[in-house]
């Protein structure tokens, strides 16, 4: 029974470590001028994500603009419409702000559910090893084999595709690289002797992984995770522009896919850029405050860096 209690203490103390040190690694983060200016990006994008819908002047879908008695097709910028009018006289700033909301959802728990299945995958290979691990490598292989974009496309062709079906489906093809890497970590913690007197104190394999191990590997995946969601909002908006996106929101991908489907990607820049720019400013702000992150999760970095 001390043993026990020995062995709950030492998990309380190195969580607690591990979270200490995670508030650590936030505050150098943001000392990081790159960082930061992702960091304002990703609350912004946040705060669109949220509040878009309801601060667009106009139904994204449902309003139709007019002038003089006329639909405003494919106009310019003007004072009724600050981002101009698509070809079926549609408010492009509503479109943008509404759409802010389903690339969100799609890179944020498309990001989150990657992440956590791929460290869970990697956690428990890594940790047991034999024929578990052997299962799940070959398991992670035939992910990695399998083309995400044919395979994705497939399963969309025999389910209505929304929001949620498409943040399962890029789950199911993006967590293998996370899993690859946290496995690797995970390998090398469990030869370490904190690991091997828990096992010794009686320690059983759950508590063990998840109580010793697994807080020494947070860092990598918490990283994985932060670029999982920028692969999901390109992902998601690469099938949106393909057609296979939810039929029933407005997202970034799907104004793209609705500009180039009209012919009119060549002549509407004002049409095209706002959700182009929106997608590119998302990812280039996950993947900056993610370097700062890597380069505290791996100090080789600002070795070779310095």
């Amino acid at each position: 029974m001390s043993g026990y209690s020995f062995d709950t203490e030492t998990a309380r103390d190195r969580l607690s470590s591990e979270l200490d040190r995670a508030r650590r690694t936030l505050h150098v983060v943001l000392e990081d001028n790159a960082a930061k200016v992702g960091f304002g990006i990703i609350v912004l994008f946040g705060f669109l994500g949220l509040f878009g819908p309801y601060i667009a002047p106009h139904h994204p879908i449902e309003d139709t603009l007019q002038q003089g008695g006329s639909i405003m097709r494919l106009q310019e910028p003007s004072a009724k419409a600050p981002l101009g009018t698509t070809s079926f006289g549609k408010d492009v700033l509503s479109q943008f702000l509404a759409g802010a909301r389903p690339t969100l959802i799609i890179g944020l728990f498309g990001g989150i559910g990657t992440g956590v299945l791929g460290f869970l995958v990697g956690l428990t290979s890594g940790y047991f090893g034999g024929r578990i691990d052997e299962f799940l490598m070959r398991l992670t292989d035939l992910t990695f084999a399998l083309p995400f974009l044919p395979m994705a496309l497939v399963i969309l062709s025999f389910i209505t595709p929304n929001i949620w079906v498409i943040t399962a489906v890029l789950v199911v093809f993006l967590w293998k690289m996370p899993a690859r890497v946290i496995r690797s970590e995970v390998m090398t913690v469990t030869e370490r002797t904190f690991v091997k007197s828990a096992r010794a104190r009686g320690a059983g394999h759950m508590r063990t992984m998840f109580l010793h191990v697994a807080p020494n590997v947070l860092g990598i995946g918490f990283l994985y995770t932060a670029y999982a969601v920028g692969w999901s909002i390109v992902a998601g908006a690469s099938l949106a522009f393909l057609g296979f996106g939810d039929p029933t929101t407005t997202s970034w991908g799907r104004m793209l896919q609705q500009v180039f489907r009209s012919g009119a990607i060549r002549v509407a820049w004002w049409w095209v850029l706002p959700p182009a720019i929106g997608i590119g400013a998302i990812t280039t702000a996950v993947f900056l405050v993610g370097r700062a992150f890597e380069e505290i999760v791996n100090p080789d970095l600002q070795t070779e860096q310095e």
